[in-house]
């Protein structure tokens, strides 16, 4: 079949905070590259980033530190991140977030002595979470929009990357793509990709994520045979909008700092219930608040919904008005008083600490290939600290910006695809065609019940084991299932299928790495295994899809800063 073919130095796959800062620093780094960003929506109105309410976690006012940012970005993570990576994430925040205000413009809101105002997050011993109220995302993709949309840079919009294709020899050649408007295939060669589409574990039946997301560039980077950590690690945020099945809205962040602000949780019987899982009380990690609201809706004490309320009352309704004005907004149009009654919540999937295996520099096990956002892992480990989801973003996004040029400058020159790999890849994708149409909403709401019921927040093996089989039982359907138009341009079941086929491959993945961990670490909780283990000999997930199957092994943590037991803030305390 005809196949359109485009050519670009580097191509960045996703729009949002990552790819965006990986543009810009390719283009100062070498002005003569052409440089061009593909997103699945719009570009600055899709993805994630811009939906970020809480904050940016940097360590900059007297009382803080790296060291102790860093310290609580691995006891978060209860032991299992990278160091290497947690250490440049946060020491490069404090270069990255003078960038955002002084090169890219945003206005973040301040102290009365000018300083950044840092507001409280949970499981930090600072408040170090630097805003713009409770809508940063906004202000930061926005202005980074107006700093690409100032630069030569190549857009594909509405283009959806469904390949990682090799080149003859087993380099990296490019990426095979379909563009949603005219339904047309197109191969982009590229001398460097940057893989940022973001992660958005939407195959739970809460979650936060755009519409958009469904972990196409982890099931690009699985078929590509590229190993992937911690899959097991999939964040619930503790408080999801709860405004019945009826509205999209519901599962929507009510973001973090309304806790460290300090609002109270209640069950269905107004009882502050926090108090009797951890003495941390609202201000738990993401895990402990999430597990305990999940005891009181498996108890029965919940709300009209099924959930909690949170209350902000008791804090002044003006003053939660004034400080919270997004999130009250967005509860008043859902027919809540966040300011001044209770709105129902539930913890719903966040983030996704899983994801492909990368170095500091943001290279992957395949030369070419970089990685960074949610695509990556390793920063976070077990549990990712709020505010460190935007800052990991920006952070690597300008590391892959820098890094890519360079790579080029070694190694120049495009590769020719493997015209076998990309012939098949291109039959994988236009496979639903030709097949009868059948019911892709079922096969979804089963796929949503399956994850939230058996992988969710609380795991145990024969849960896990009746969820693998649903899964291959769902793929097996949706492999049978074709489509009632033939048409391709703007055809969205087409590209619900291919939405499905991505979120169940990686659902399996998740569900395997979760029966491979037998013991509870953050995020990831089996109640046949609720200790975490030895910290000392902590190991972390790793998946591979192989010729023979999908292989999960596990291997050693490096404590390459600080050993269980130790800390930094030690020698912080003797300098």
């Amino acid at each position: 079949m005809s196949l359109e073919r485009l050519t670009t130095d580097i191509l960045i796959l996703g729009s949002g905070g990552a790819g965006l800062f990986a543009a810009l620093h390719a283009l100062k780094a070498n002005p003569d590259l052409e440089v061009t960003i593909a997103s699945k929506g719009l570009l600055g109105k899709c993805g994630c980033t811009r939906m970020v309410q809480g904050g940016y976690n940097v360590a900059l006012n007297p009382g803080d530190s790296v060291e102790r940012h860093f310290m609580d970005t691995i006891e978060g993570g209860k032991w299992l991140p990278h160091q290497e990576l947690a250490w440049t994430l946060v020491s490069t925040a404090v270069e990255r977030v003078r960038e955002l205000e002084n090169e890219i413009g945003c206005f973040f809101d301040r102290n009365p002595d000018g300083t950044l105002h840092g507001k409280a997050f949970a499981g930090q011993s600072f408040d170090r979470t630097v805003h713009k109220g409770d809508l940063t995302g906004i202000e930061i993709i926005n202005r980074l929009m107006e700093q690409v949309w100032a630069r030569p840079v190549r857009r594909l919009e509405e283009h959806r990357a469904v390949a990682l294709i090799p080149a003859a020899d087993g380099t990296l050649a490019g990426v095979l793509m379909i563009d949603i408007r005219t339904g047309a295939l197109c191969f982009v060669a590229a001398q460097a990709v940057l893989l940022a589409t973001g992660g958005g574990p939407t195959m739970y039946r809460y979650h936060t994520p755009s519409g958009d997301k469904s972990m196409d560039g982890l099931a690009m980077a699985l078929r590509a045979g590229l190993r992937l950590r911690d899959m097991e690690m999939v964040q619930f945020h503790p408080t999801g909008l709860l405004a019945g099945a009826e509205t999209r809205m519901t599962g929507t962040v009510l973001e973090e700092g309304l806790r460290g602000a300090g609002g109270h949780l209640l069950n269905g019987a107004m009882h502050r219930f926090m108090a009797d899982y951890d003495d941390k009380l609202e201000r738990a990690t993401r895990d402990v608040v999430s597990r305990a609201i999940y005891s009181e809706m498996k108890a029965g004490r919940t709300t009209p919904h099924g959930g909690v309320y949170i209350k902000m009352s008791h804090l002044g309704p003006a003053k939660v008005e004034k400080e919270f004005r997004g999130m009250v907004e967005r509860c008043r149009d859902c027919g809540f008083d966040l300011a001044g009654g209770l709105v129902e919540v539930v913890p719903t999937a966040h983030y996704f600490m899983g994801g492909v295996i990368c170095r500091p520099d943001t290279s992957t096990e395949w030369p070419g290939l970089f990685v960074a956002g949610e695509d990556a892992s390793g920063m976070h480990g077990a549990n990712r600290l709020g505010g460190n989801g935007v800052a990991n973003s920006t952070v690597f996004g300008g590391i892959a910006g820098d890094e890519m040029p360079r790579f080029i400058a070694a190694d120049p020159g495009h590769r020719e695809p493997d015209e076998h790999v990309l012939d098949a890849e291109v039959q994988r994708a236009l496979s639903p065609f030709g097949r009868q149409g059948g019911d892709l909403n079922d096969l979804r709401e089963r796929l949503l019940a399956v994850m939230w019921d058996e992988v969710g927040l609380v795991r145990d093996r024969a849960g896990l084991d009746r969820a693998v089989a649903a899964l291959d039982a769902i793929e097996a359907e949706l492999l049978a299932t074709g489509l009632a138009d033939t048409g391709r341009a703007f055809n969205l079941t087409w590209h619900d299928w291919l939405n499905l086929r991505s979120l169940t491959e990686v659902s399996r993945v998740i569900a395997l790495a979760a029966r491979k961990r037998e013991n509870s670490r953050g995020a990831h909780f089996r109640s046949d295994f609720p200790e975490p283990g030895d910290l000392a000999s902590s190991r972390f997930t790793v998946a591979q899809q192989t010729a023979a199957g999908l292989d999960i092994t596990d291997e050693p943590v490096a404590f390459t800063h600080v050993r269980p037991g130790e800390t930094l803030l030690d020698k912080v305390a003797a300098e």
